[in-house]
């Protein structure tokens, strides 16, 4: 594959780039449609040409003529629009690649066994935070201990905190440190985000700029080329001093929670809107209010008590987390000043709830997770136009804790093709670090819905490969007045399979040979460090 001859680090307005001879994988929703059968499709295939201007594609067609712009030769690769993970915790996740991994833990003792070892062969200042991740004590015999992690620390502060990001355990070290406390065991919800919200204050929890550098090159050879981030703090501050300083490589919606409502309200741009100083990659994001909790935690809020809830335990259907009048305040004050809204929510009882919320409100809006549903609330999604933004890859991880505490009510779990069906829009992200920052994943996760050697859990809610890959592309089609964002592919991602476990496959396994991001490319195969 030839690559263009020289770097596009002119502004967005002055880039220009031609595609040449790529197979257009074509999307539901698009102009080319879908053949009946991938026999059918295939048969008809014959590479076109892609030329894309001021960050938007212009032309589609055959031998296109050249306007002396810098070519791409994609050599006969498929090509799609460009990836988008529509929920990203940015800061979060470039930090978690570096945190010490305990997501395989299935005690409390596995996660003290890998803090003791780590420590014990560690050369970091024993000043500096120790963050263990990806820890879930859903299913744990015993809760977590503050006193045996302390037993294993050697003086350092220690924090692990939850895959889900709805707890966290800290050591006395780091409680004295952060003047929180004391607690014995891990602190959820509210309490723990008020924590969470301080830890940059801690000596070595930031990552550095080669970090952040790091995080967005891996994204651009998975081919995503923008991400919804819903960082905790400061997403649309920080985003256009990171364009400033050379992080120009991804699209970028940025959101806010209401702890700075005003100070978004105050810069006077809705959602949509480019921020100052993005050189067009930038864009307002949502305002994004957390109305419950977690599975792990028992804290998402359900219509019904958790299967496994102690009887008379205290919200043993888990609780809200806002009250509704504090939600339509929130919505009010976001809708008045231009700016969409999206809420946390997971339980059944709190998607309830948040739809009711946008009915009183008048518009639409975006649900994150919406992972169990009432049957009655499916269709509510598409006739008040709310968006069901859904991390698939978290039913891989919630399944067995699912099976558990909401035993009866499984089949509502992740109903990927009720919504569909109900003409909801559906759209993917992996809410990183909770999940990994990898589109290719929940794509599997939607298409197969298993990680392991089981049948798919209840496969009649999986989607087709071509339905996952719409689900992923921010509704875009490689089509003129789109995006000029676009990924050539080292395979067919709709090729043909013989049960769901191969498609998934195929898409778990998919390579990425380019990534062209607003005219540029940001990542070859061939020239990794593009």
């Amino acid at each position: 594959m030839t690559t263009p001859t020289q770097e596009q680090r002119a502004p967005l307005a002055e880039r220009a780039l031609l595609i040449r001879n790529a197979l257009v994988v074509p999307l539901p929703g698009g102009s080319a449609g879908l053949a009946d059968s991938p026999a059918e499709r295939h048969a008809g295939e014959k590479p076109v040409d892609i030329r894309i201007a001021a960050g938007v594609i212009t032309e589609v067609g055959p031998s296109l003529v050249s306007h002396g712009e810098d070519e791409l030769d994609a050599a006969g690769r498929w090509a799609i629009p460009g990836l988008w993970d529509q929920h990203v915790h940015f800061l979060h996740w470039a930090r978690a690649r570096g945190w010490l991994d305990v997501a395989d833990s299935a005690s409390q003792d596995d996660v003290v066994d890998t803090v003791r070892a780590h420590v014990a062969t560690s050369t970091t200042d024993p000043d500096q935070v120790l963050i263990a991740f990806g820890y879930r004590a859903a299913l744990w015999p015993a809760p977590a201990s503050v006193p045996d992690l302390d037993a294993v620390s050697a003086g350092r502060p220690v924090i692990a905190i939850a895959g889900d990001a709805h707890n966290g355990w800290l050591n006395t070290r780091a409680q004295r440190m952060l003047g929180v406390g004391p607690f014995t065991t891990a602190v959820s919800e509210n309490a723990w985000f008020e924590i969470n919200a301080r830890l940059p204050e801690l000596p070595g929890f930031e990552p550095q700029q080669a970090d952040l550098v790091a995080t967005v090159s891996a994204m651009a050879a998975q081919g995503l080329t923008g991400i919804v981030d819903l960082d905790f703090r400061d997403a649309f501050t920080a985003w256009p001093r990171r364009v400033a300083s050379g992080l120009n490589v991804i699209r970028v919606s940025a959101g806010v929670y209401p702890e700075q409502l005003d100070e978004a309200v105050a810069l006077g741009v809705e959602t949509g809107g480019a921020l100052p100083g993005g050189d067009g990659l930038i864009t307002m994001g949502p305002l994004k209010i957390i109305t419950d909790g977690s599975l792990s935690t028992r804290t998402a809020w359900c219509c019904a008590p958790y299967t496994d809830a102690p009887a008379g335990a205290r919200n043993a259907a888990g609780a809200p987390n806002v009250t509704a009048d504090r939600l339509d305040d929130l919505i009010a004050t976001a809708t008045a000043h231009g700016l969409a809204v999206t809420a946390h929510a997971i339980g059944d009882r709190a998607n309830e709830g948040v739809l009711d919320a946008f009915a009183r409100a008048g518009i639409g809006g975006r649900i994150e997770h919406a992972q169990l549903l009432r049957c009655d609330d499916i269709g509510r999604f598409a006739e008040l136009g709310v968006t069901a933004s859904v991390q698939p890859a978290h039913l891989l991880d919630d399944r067995d804790t699912a099976e558990r505490c909401w035993a009866d009510r499984t089949a509502r779990c992740f109903p990927l093709r009720s919504l569909l069906a109900a003409g909801v829009d559906v759209v993917f992200g992996s809410d990183g670090p909770v999940s990994p920052v990898d589109p290719w994943l929940e794509m599997a996760a939607a298409v197969h819905r298993s990680a392991d050697e089981r049948e798919g859990w209840h496969e009649e809610q999986s989607l087709s490969p071509a339905e996952a890959l719409a689900c992923s592309v921010d509704g875009q089609r490689l089509e003129p007045g789109c995006r000029g964002d676009v990924v050539l592919l080292g395979a067919d991602p709709l090729a043909p399979a013989s049960s769901p476990r191969e498609a998934a496959e195929i898409l778990r396994t998919m390579s990425v040979a380019a990534t062209v991001c607003a005219g540029r490319v940001t990542y070859c195969e061939e020239h990794p460090s593009r």
